[in-house]
């Protein structure tokens, strides 16, 4: 459909509903109601335009009715090739004991420990210091990794704002752990959103070789 036929269908529809107002009008005045009341109401055309007006933000097929320049060229900011990580990972421990490990710092020293990473990267041996309230910080990896706790529900559910240290003043991303009971084990259920573009790979990796598989040996 062009833009012509589709400017005279979009008419025809704001007509449908101001052309059942008339037809009621026409009704009054065959019932004889005051015709000096009937003279104040505004005549069809004008009704119409006052309907395509009070439409003028409306997108019909492509066409906007009546917007302005700037709400036409503008997009709201909305990124649609942002990158997010979503991973599951099955222990063999309850969900207790998979939270302590995440939570407890001489519990998450092990799993840095088992992970052989603080030998590879050379990132120092500054042990892990996590807070079990939410608000509070934490720093993992010698240091390498800091944030925030934003929520801790035990043995349910951590959230975190977590950052590198490679990345720049003010960069955090949000780490969701959800743990659920899966038989006598625990399904960790992760999704990591909002870090820089470009890191997903690598932090994909990190994920499995610096906590699944490490938390996996400590649980079992």
């Amino acid at each position: 459909m062009n833009k012509k036929a589709l400017q005279v269908k979009t008419q025809l529809e704001i007509a449908k509903p101001v052309d059942r107002v008339f037809e009621r009008l026409m009704t009054m005045m065959s019932d004889g109601k005051n015709l000096a009341e009937l003279a104040k109401l505004p005549t069809r055309r004008q009704a119409i335009a006052g309907v395509s007006m009070a439409f003028g933000g409306l997108t019909l097929g492509g066409l906007t009715l009546g917007s302005t320049k700037a709400w036409a060229e503008t997009d709201d900011g909305i990124s649609r090739t942002a990158e997010s990580i979503h991973q599951e990972a099955v222990f063999k421990a309850t969900r207790k004991r998979v939270y302590e490990a995440l939570t407890d710092s001489k519990q998450f020293d092990k799993v840095i420990q088992l992970s052989g990473v603080m030998q590879t990267m050379h990132i120092g041996d500054k042990p892990a210091e996590i807070s079990r309230d939410a608000g509070g910080a934490f720093t993992l990896f010698g240091g390498y990794i800091t944030g925030r706790q934003v929520e801790l529900v035990p043995d349910e559910r951590i959230v975190q704002a977590w950052r590198t240290g490679a990345w720049a003043p003010g960069i955090y991303s949000i780490a969701k752990f959800e743990l659920v009971e899966q038989g006598s084990g625990t399904r960790i259920v992760f999704d990591h959103t909002g870090f820089p573009k470009g890191e997903a790979e690598v932090l994909a990796s990190g994920w499995k070789a610096h906590y699944w598989e490490p938390i996996e040996k400590l649980l079992a």
